[in-house]
């Protein structure tokens, strides 16, 4: 059984959010010395255990207590209500360049900046050449940093850092900092880090990156833990929050329009109110192999969506279309029966119509479906739902990007002239 690096036992993390602020010596008399404020619980009931060697990530929207949780990892906040135990020396990233000062040149700083990291100025002066060499600023080390670009003190603040020697490595958002050929420099050093065994936790919004070097990632929303689990599973989790509380913050906006009571007339009709209702969608079913036990499909898994319809009289000049979308809005694939060359002829009553696909040829996410059903000229529109239905796709393995390859790997080594 793995030794844990990091024990958090019931962690809960309380602030208090003041609204008012004394500061005269009569208005504290005034109220006695009391301020009011509100409780604000950043964390709630938080249980994890990572193991030494493990690399975790967490995730979550702005404000669901990542960052405090790494912190209280760390030990810069302590938890209002629970233990957090670590085994190892702790090397904390939480913000790249903490502790420079932009009178000193980069050569004074890097020596400041390691010894609040902890480092001895013998080991300093030991690894001074390396961390420069990373940083690519062997021309401006001795400038003073507060003439360096924003590029120059992310890429000096992260070779301070990562030139450590930590058993348990935290980073809060500094990996998706830089150029991109920073990027990969420090998803190198992070990948040697894991050979090496060392236990790294970090803080991230970039699911590709999840998926590319964590074994397990924990996804927070509002302070709870609502997910753990292997990369692709988090992934979809954090993801269905997140639209959760789109959808919820796109009823507020909703409602709060029609309260201020704008005309109808000062926006153009959207499609859904264009619509002459002669052919009705009355059900969309989207249907893959797991829908029985699973939310989501695999990648390269079939894919059927069945547009159920009802026309109520007779019509003669019908297209029915679908649209795929990323959560993004950004269009995916889009097709119809007219760009299939299928002629759906007369309509008089209910019947359905199929879109699918032997595979799936996405990666892991959302995405939205857009139903259409038009005439060829597109001029009337029946019925239209624009991004109501959705599908998921969550991705097991360890890959980049968004699209479903299939692909293998194959290798043959030859023997050496004169080999046995």
């Amino acid at each position: 059984m793995a030794v844990p690096a990091i024990t958090v036992d019931r962690v809960s993390k309380r602030f208090r959010l003041y609204h008012e602020k004394y500061t005269s010596l009569k208005e504290r008399a005034i109220h006695f010395g009391r301020v009011p404020f509100e409780e604000f619980w950043a964390l709630s009931d938080i249980e994890l255990e990572i193991a030494e060697g493990e690399t975790v990530g967490l995730l979550g929207h702005n404000g669901s207590g990542k960052s405090t949780l790494l912190k209280c990892m760390a030990g810069i906040l302590q938890p209002t209500y629970g233990e957090i135990a670590v085994r190892g020396r702790l090397a904390a990233l939480l913000e790249l360049g903490a502790g420079f000062h932009p009178e000193l040149t980069g050569r004074e700083n890097v020596f400041l900046n390691a010894s609040i990291l902890g480092m001895p100025k013998r080991e300093i002066e030991k690894r001074f050449d390396e961390i420069v060499a990373f940083a690519e600023l062997e021309q401006f080390i001795d400038n003073q940093v507060k003439h360096y670009s924003s590029g120059m003190y992310v890429r000096l603040g992260f070779a301070v850092a990562v030139n450590m020697d930590p058993e348990i490595l935290l980073v809060d958002e500094v990996l998706a900092v830089g150029d991109e050929a920073f990027q990969r420099k420090c998803l190198e050093r992070v990948r040697r880090f894991q050979k090496e065994g060392r236990t790294i936790v970090f803080v991230t919004h970039a699911a590709d990156l999840v998926r590319q070097i964590c074994d397990r990632a924990a996804v927070l929303d509002h302070g709870h833990m609502v997910g753990l689990g292997t990369p692709g599973e988090a992934v979809r989790s954090f993801r269905e929050h997140l639209m959760q509380g789109e959808r919820f913050e796109e009823v507020e906006q909703l409602g709060d329009a029609s309260d201020e009571g704008e005309p109808e007339a000062n926006r153009p009709p959207t499609q859904e109110e264009k619509r002459n209702l002669k052919v009705r969608l009355t059900e969309v079913r989207v249907e893959h192999p797991g829908a029985g036990e699973r939310r989501y499909l695999l990648p390269g898994e079939p894919l059927a969506v069945r547009l159920a319809y009802n026309a109520v009289e007779r019509v003669d000049d019908v297209v029915f279309g679908l649209a795929i979308h990323d959560v993004d809005g950004n269009l995916i694939f889009g097709s119809n029966t007219d760009f299939l060359g299928i002629e759906v002829g007369i309509l008089d009553g209910p019947g359905v119509v199929t879109f699918e696909t032997d595979a799936v040829p996405l990666l892991d996410g959302a995405y939205l479906l857009t139903i259409g059903i038009h005439s060829h000229d597109e001029v009337t529109v029946y019925d239209w739902r624009e991004q109501r239905h959705q599908f998921e796709v969550m991705n097991p393995h360890k890959t980049a990007g968004g699209v479903y390859m299939g692909i293998r790997a194959s290798i043959e080594k030859s023997k050496k002239e004169g080999a046995a």
